[in-house]
């Protein structure tokens, strides 16, 4: 096995890895943990695939993917985001359907995020799908807990997370 093999996680090399993305310090922000801790804690994730907790550190392990010889087939991101939605729905969507906005601001997980994601997915034969729900509340100061709306998307997201893996 080659040294920069050795250096990567046994979980970045799964067929499908699922990040959950936010700070759990700023309420709907949390979304992304809350699902994959969920999915860990039920159990239900077969061998090849992966969740983590990423918080706000998704761009290292991006990095991490986009130079690795060895990619997971599908890359599944868990995130909050406007999506001009109701608070609690849920969108999936591919790199390239990120407004333009969201590819330049400077937001702990957005940039250079998008421009990872679109070259995982166009130049790195990755299946990219980002699974975002709409917030009801992103606040300015620390303030724990998911909105009731977005605590309650909490279990479809899990159940698309669940389909995806599934599909081919």
């Amino acid at each position: 096995m080659e040294e920069q093999d050795q250096i990567i996680p046994d979980c970045y090399r799964k067929e499908v890895l699922v990040l959950g993305c936010g700070n759990v310090l700023f309420g709907d922000d949390g979304f992304g943990p809350a699902v994959a801790q969920r999915l860990q804690a039920e159990g239900r994730l077969p061998a090849s695939a992966e969740a983590l907790d990423v918080g706000t550190g998704v761009r290292e392990i991006l990095f991490t993917l986009l130079l690795s010889p060895a990619k997971p087939r599908r890359l599944i991101i868990v995130d909050s985001a406007n999506i001009g939605a109701a608070p609690g729905s849920i969108a999936s969507l591919r790199p390239d359907q990120l407004s333009a906005a969201k590819a330049v601001d400077f937001s702990l997980h957005q940039t250079p995020t998008a421009h990872l994601l679109k070259e995982l997915a166009n130049g790195g034969g990755v299946d990219v799908v980002i699974l975002a729900v709409q917030p009801d509340r992103i606040p300015d100061a620390v303030s724990l807990g998911l909105s009731p709306a977005v605590s309650a998307a909490i279990p479809p997201a899990c159940e698309m997370v669940a389909k995806l893996i599934q599909s081919r």
